[in-house]
């Protein structure tokens, strides 16, 4: 919302939290609209616990990679087209209303999924899951912008970022919780229609944003908005710059031709806002984040960790890190700045990478040994191991890569002594559990598996503070008033495409090109991405929405990112008329 600049001195974190005391109803606004982004994050978590029990049901799923990403990533495609709809749904019908809509396809696609007989109509479910999670990815974060006072307005937007990690955090709750029940994975994908349940009543009970009602010609329902969202003395001021902004706006729309993708790009400030707001949105995808969300139990059984349980339990250790990341961005956005944030997240990330491709690499040149004697104690050998020209040199890893049918039974005792190579299916399964060993599909047993559960740690704790949750901060105030539905909807597409792609594309990787190979990949991406945040990346903290585009107009190069940019230091400390 409009208002002055946000006095560098006064912590955001501080006047984030006295809110649940001095003004309420703002932070209700902002905890309401949340939930959209709460179900988000359940929805994208969810999937990566219940993938390991839905390979049990559906034996093709187990066997075909391709079918497995396809599970994950149709929920991505789901959420391009939300986005790309959102962005027209958010100015044509209000914040509010797309919310609600996003909430219902929430609610049939968790019954569709819980109800699935088959892989086929399990993807019509996470299809509109997906439609769910992209109209919520940019309209939750737009209504809490807009019903929020300038100087929380980046703590609150990243409560939305906190919502989503706590989502995922409690998928993987929810995950272990439901291990031991009849149906399993349906349990896991269904519990989301109740939240979205939820949010539709809650959603009924709240105001539309104030300035999409003043962009409506609503102004007496606006001015009562904003009156329950400002004190007293402040309230006329804000009432005043919101509808000459919004005048302001109408008058260069009527006098100006339609909105195109041509005529966005010859606008600067439009074009700068693009530029840092979808980069980031692709940057924050290529990195590598939801490899490790959307497949953090499977990463986990690549280390070396051979139970289902056993691996959700490890991958929840890294989603409350996601969680906790989240509350810390929420004290460091307004305090030390996006930009910072940024740089600081990307450092960490790439140093947790490389702790995940080496160890990874060691993972993998060092597995047992297949035992001859070990194997044939078993009747069923695993058909490659038979026909091989050298099965003395047979490791752990060249087993399970002979084929998908193939698996590897350790010894309990010590997991590290040469084991047996056998074909996987249940049958085999049992028989080895019931000599008291451990069984082995996924990953080979390995001494480095803690140092991978580590650095998947280390990379959580730098990726959520900053990458985790600024890209959405900065693309709910960085571009002109007018097009900020239209640009809002681009960039979330773009974070969807570049989420799809990474995921349709990280199980294959692993498989073709290894897995330390894979994070390596990454690596150069987020050094490449460190290169963009500083040269396209503006620092927005403490600017009114109108300001911004101000200081885009006058863009200029700050490699020195540490210092408080130029551009800032510009901004009078008077109130701002919008522009």
């Amino acid at each position: 919302m409009e208002g002055g600049v946000a006095e560098a001195d006064v912590s955001a974190f501080r006047e984030c939290l006295s809110l649940s005391w001095r003004n309420p109803y703002v932070l209700r606004l902002a905890l309401s609209a949340g939930i959209g982004g709460f179900l988000f994050g359940y929805d994208t978590g969810v999937i990566s616990g219940a993938l390991l029990y839905i390979r049990d049901d559906f034996k093709e799923v187990d066997t075909k990679i391709w079918l497995q990403e396809a599970i994950v990533s149709t929920t991505l495609a789901g959420a391009i087209i939300g986005a790309s709809v959102g962005g027209w749904m958010n100015d044509r019908f209000g914040r509010k209303k797309s919310i609600v809509v996003a909430d219902t396809l929430f609610f049939i696609g968790s019954i569709v999924m819980a109800t699935a007989m088959n892989p086929a109509t399990l993807i019509v479910g996470r299809v509109f899951v997906g439609l769910g999670v992209g109209m919520a990815s940019m309209a939750s974060p737009l209504y809490i912008s807009e019903a929020s006072p300038t100087r929380v307005r980046g703590a609150l937007v990243s409560l939305n970022g906190f919502l989503i990690t706590g989502g995922q955090f409690l998928s993987y709750v929810i995950n272990l919780a439901f291990t031991s029940a009849p149906g399993t994975w349906r349990w896991m994908l269904g519990v989301a229609a109740v939240p979205a349940l939820t949010q539709i009543i809650l959603m009924a009970c709240l105001p539309e944003s104030p300035r999409w009602l003043f962009r409506k010609g609503k102004e007496e329902e606006a001015k009562e908005i904003l009156r329950k969202i400002y004190p007293p003395q402040e309230v006329e001021d804000e009432i005043n710059a919101l509808k000459e902004s919004v005048e302001m706006e109408i008058r260069e729309a009527s006098a100006s031709d339609k909105v195109s993708i041509m005529k966005l790009l010859k606008t600067k400030t439009v074009r700068r806002g693009l530029y840092a707001g979808m980069g980031l949105q692709i940057f924050q995808q290529f990195v590598g984040i939801n490899t490790v969300m959307y497949y953090s139990p499977t990463i986990v059984q690549l280390a070396g960790f051979a139970s289902n349980r056993v691996a959700l339990l490890l991958s929840l250790v890294t989603a409350g890190l996601n969680a906790f990341g989240s509350i810390l961005s929420i004290y460091f956005i307004d305090k030390t700045g996006r930009r910072k944030l940024l740089l600081f997240s990307l450092c960490g990330v790439v140093a947790s990478l490389v702790v995940l491709t080496v160890v990874f690499h060691e993972t993998t040149t060092h597995s047992p040994m297949v035992s001859t004697i070990e194997t044939s104690h078993f009747n069923n050998t695993c058909p490659g191991y038979t026909t091989a020209m050298n099965p003395s040199q047979w490791d752990c890893m060249t087993c399970l890569k002979a084929s998908p049918e193939c698996g590897f039974c350790a010894s309990r005792a010590n997991k590290l002594l040469p084991g047996a190579c056998l074909i996987s299916n249940e049958t085999t399964e049992d028989e080895c559990h019931k000599e008291e060993r451990l069984w082995y599909s996924r990953g080979c047993p390995s001494k480095y598996g803690w140092l991978a559960l580590m650095g998947l740690g280390l990379y959580i704790i730098f990726f959520s503070p900053g990458m985790g949750t600024v890209p959405w901060v900065v693309n709910s105030e960085i571009y002109p008033l007018r097009y900020r539905g239209i640009c809002g909807g681009m960039a979330s597409t773009s974070n969807w495409v570049s989420n799809l792609i990474v995921a349709q594309s990280f199980l294959s990787l692993t498989q073709a090109i290894g897995t330390s190979s894979t994070f390596m990949i990454f690596i150069f991406i987020t050094i490449a991405a460190i290169i963009f945040v500083i040269i396209f990346v503006p620092e927005t903290k403490g600017l009114p929405i109108e300001e911004v585009e101000n200081m885009l107009e006058r863009r200029s190069l700050n490699f020195k990112f540490w210092h408080t940019s130029p551009d800032s230091s510009e901004v009078p400390k008077e109130r701002h008329q919008s522009v």
